[in-house]
C-alpha cells in the first residue's frame, strides 16, 4: 500500500506513536479528517486496532497529538532562524518568517486545516477553535524568549503587544498567503523592525 509506504519512510525509526501520528497527518492530507479512523490507522502503520488506542486514546486526543507535533516542527524552523542571526534582529525575523512560510507550503496537516476554513472538510475547524490560544500562546513564549539576548529597549506591555502582532500576522499569511514567502518576510520583518529597534 503507498501510504503505509510513505508513512514508514516518514517516521523511519519512531516509535508506534509517532508512526501513527505521522499516518494520520497523511491520511488527513489525502482523504480528510472524516475519514481518519483508528482502523484505517491501524492498517497504514501495520499494528492493530487497539495498539492505535493504546498509543494515542480518542480521535480528538489525536487530533492534539498532530496539533503539538506540526508546533513543535515549526518553532524548530523559529529557532534555527534565531541561531543563524545572533546579532541582528530583524533579519531574525525575517528569516524565521520566511522559514514557517515556507514550511507551511508543504504542510499537509496544514492544507487540510485550510480547506476545512473553506469548507472541505468542516470537522477540522473545532481543531482550529479549541486549540488557538494555545498554539498562540505558546508561539508567541518561544518569540519572547527568543528576543531577549537582542535588549529589545520597547517596555514589557509594549514588547508583548508587538510580539503579538507578529505571530498573528506570519499566522494569517500562513494560512491565507498573499506573496511569495520571502516577500512576506521581507515586509513582515520591515514593520517588526520599526517598532522593536
Amino acid at each position: 500500500m503507498g501510504e503505509t509506504a510513505a508513512v514508514r519512510r516518514a517516521s523511519g525509526g519512531s516509535t508506534t506513536r509517532d508512526r501513527v501520528v505521522d499516518a494520520a497527518v497523511l491520511l488527513t492530507g489525502s482523504v480528510g479528517w472524516s475519514q481518519v479512523t483508528m482502523a484505517k490507522l491501524a492498517e497504514v502503520v501495520g499494528v492493530s486496532r487497539q495498539t492505535v488506542y493504546n498509543e494515542i486514546g480518542t480521535k480528538p486526543r489525536l487530533a492534539e497529538a498532530m496539533i503539538q507535533r506540526e508546533l513543535e516542527r515549526f518553532l524548530v524552523v523559529v529557532s534555527a532562524a534565531f541561531d543563524a542571526h545572533p546579532d541582528d534582529l530583524v533579519a531574525a525575523i525575517e528569516s524565521a518568517s520566511r522559514s514557517v512560510l515556507e514550511h507551511a507550503q508543504d504542510n499537509p496537516l496544514l492544507h487540510a486545516v485550510v480547506s476545512a476554513t473553506h469548507g472541505a472538510d468542516t470537522e477540522l475547524l473545532p481543531l482550529l477553535t479549541t486549540h488557538a490560544e494555545s498554539l498562540l500562546v505558546a508561539a508567541k513564549g518561544v518569540i519572547a524568549d527568543r528576543l531577549a539576548p537582542y535588549g529589545v529597549s520597547v517596555g514589557p506591555q509594549r514588547l508583548d503587544a508587538a510580539i503579538d502582532a507578529v505571530v498573528r500576522v506570519v499566522l494569517s499569511h500562513v494560512m491565507q498567503p498573499s506573496a511569495a514567502p520571502a516577500q512576506t518576510a521581507e515586509s513582515i520583518a520591515w514593520i517588526a523592525g520599526r517598532v522593536l529597534t
